[in-house]
């Protein structure tokens, strides 16, 4: 047993980089096509469609609370006889997972349909009059009912064996296929029945890969057995804590969409969505990191002490908040840019919505290393309430705020309810529970904010900077001005975030930390 834990402890390493490779290369393939799909999407078939598609999109996210959190509480209960070796106690885990997910995807689909009468109440202003909205939600509904239905049960086993490189390879086949066909649909027919018909096809086929890919790299794994009556209480418990986080994250973001779409109709709803895209693309790519590293950390936590991986957790926030601080400053720079040679003018929200999304991006990065030590410690339930207190502000505030402000006070009640839930209740658990060092004021204030404010800090006199330049050299070309401007965010905010932090320990252990892994890699 000792041999195979000190083997998964030298493979955490070539685990996180074999993930962040095949993970970044997901992401450009998966991002850049889905780009270039709602590109045509808009420009072929209309803006108003745009509008429904991320509509239907949020409903079935709201649907997806269904699973509760059962694959990461399943995820997190395999890391434990994976260290161990215990083959039988993980057959039983995929017993009890397929089970589950059988049992949620009747729930999904059931509830869905119980959901498709009152879709017109979801949408303000005229429907397209060429398409049957109910039908269309029934095929997005079956892509997402088949997800839970066919195979997706096995995509545990990658996960807590740190393999989402093969997952991601698959996804980057299934997803770049789907969409290359999707845009030759969209341009050769313009028929949003046809580009909407793919998505199921491509989501049984994605699931049947991962199957036969499961079956080659972990054969000895079957779905049988009973798991003990302690590890089935033990995953009721963290699905418990789970259901809650789920709902929180849902009313977080997911209900922006349908708040949106009921108060100010498609085309706004269309328009926050592509401006969303392109933060979520950046937070996929920072989510990379997170995920690559979240098994190593669980199985770090079940194997080193408290004081490591509380040194360990300083060197990756301050890492992770420099890559994001340079994101925040490329989003501030490069958005309304981008956004007019994408979609033009028309299309555009005012520069003010640029800095509430970017201002909710840092909020959002400042938490995602302590988040991710929070998941790898198990400690859901414990949490709930922070959770069910967010759950229910968040809902609130948007449809106060929308009705005030529109699209402002969307995004605002987001931030509100990030910076007073989110960040004071959300970590107070994980060093009450796990760290257990009193340290919890300290690192927010400190570290957890001063770092929020240093990137805020590091956007602003860039953007400040790229401003100062156009004023010396005037520049009429929006392709070169979307240029220039990545080439001064390429800089500016690394030689700040230098100058700031050189001298500090953090940096140099960082610094020490880095080598160290790319020596190892060697």
């Amino acid at each position: 047993m000792k041999e195979n834990t000190d083997q998964i402890k030298l493979s955490r390493t070539k685990n996180t980089a074999r993930n962040l490779i095949a993970g970044i290369i997901n992401k450009f393939v998966t991002l850049l096509l889905p780009f270039l799909v709602r590109t045509a999407f808009i420009k072929t078939i209309g803006i108003e469609y745009a509008g429904l598609n991320s509509l239907f999109t949020s409903i079935l996210q709201v649907l997806n609370l269904t699973e509760l959190g059962f694959s990461t509480a399943v995820v997190y209960s395999l890391y434990k006889p994976i260290a161990d070796n215990d083959k039988e106690t993980i057959c039983a885990l995929l017993s009890f997972y397929k089970k589950a997910y059988l049992i949620i995807g009747i729930i999904v689909l059931g509830a869905g349909t119980a959901l498709s009468p009152f879709l017109n109440y979801l949408i303000k202003g005229e429907i397209p009059q060429d398409i049957n909205i109910h039908i269309l939600y029934f095929v997005y509904l079956i892509n997402t009912s088949i997800g839970y239905l066919f195979f997706g049960y096995k995509q545990a086993l990658f996960n807590a064996y740190q393999r989402q490189d093969v997952l991601s390879n698959i996804m980057t086949l299934t997803r770049g296929t789907m969409n290359i066909f999707q845009i030759i649909v969209l341009l050769c027919f313009r028929n949003y029945y046809g580009y909407v018909l793919l998505m199921p096809l491509f989501t049984f086929l994605n699931n049947y890969l991962t199957s036969i890919a499961c079956n080659k790299y972990y054969p000895e794994y079957k779905p049988f057995g009973i798991i003990s009556a302690e590890n089935k209480r033990d995953i009721k418990e963290k699905v418990a804590g789970l259901m809650v986080s789920r709902i929180c994250q849902v009313t977080r973001n997911t209900f922006d969409s349908i708040f949106i779409s009921a108060f100010l109709g498609l085309s706004i709803t269309a328009m926050y969505n592509n401006y969303y895209m392109i933060l979520d693309a950046v937070m996929g790519f920072l989510g990379i990191i997170s995920s690559s590293m979240l098994a190593g950390v669980g199985n770090s936590i079940q194997t080193e002490n408290v004081e490591k991986n509380w040194n360990d957790l300083k060197k990756f926030n301050f890492m992770y908040m420099w890559v994001s601080g340079w994101c925040g400053s490329c989003l501030l720079c490069l958005y309304q840019p981008f956004m007019k040679l994408w979609m033009g003018a028309e299309y555009m929200f005012p520069f003010s919505v640029v800095i509430l999304l970017v201002v909710y991006f840092l909020l959002m990065k400042t938490g995602d290393i302590t988040a991710m030590y929070y998941n790898a410690t198990g400690i859901w339930w414990q949490n709930r309430w922070r959770y069910i207190i967010e759950a229910i502000a968040n809902p609130i505030l948007n449809f106060l705020f929308v009705k005030f402000w529109g699209v402002y006070g969307i995004i605002l009640a987001t931030i509100l309810s990030i910076l007073f839930i989110g960040h004071i209740l959300g970590n107070q658990m994980l060093f009450k529970l796990y760290f257990k060092n009193g340290k919890f004021w300290n690192f927010l204030i400190t570290i957890e904010m001063r770092y929020f404010i240093i990137a805020c800090f590091v956007a602003l006199v860039t953007y400040t900077y790229t401003e100062l330049f156009y004023h010396v050299v005037i520049v009429n070309n929006d392709f070169m001005k979307l240029f220039i401007n990545a080439l001064i965010c390429l800089f500016i905010p690394n030689i700040l975030y230098y100058v700031l932090f050189f001298r500090t320990k953090v940096f140099n252990e960082s610094k020490q930390l880095m080598f160290k892994l790319l020596l190892r890699k060697k």
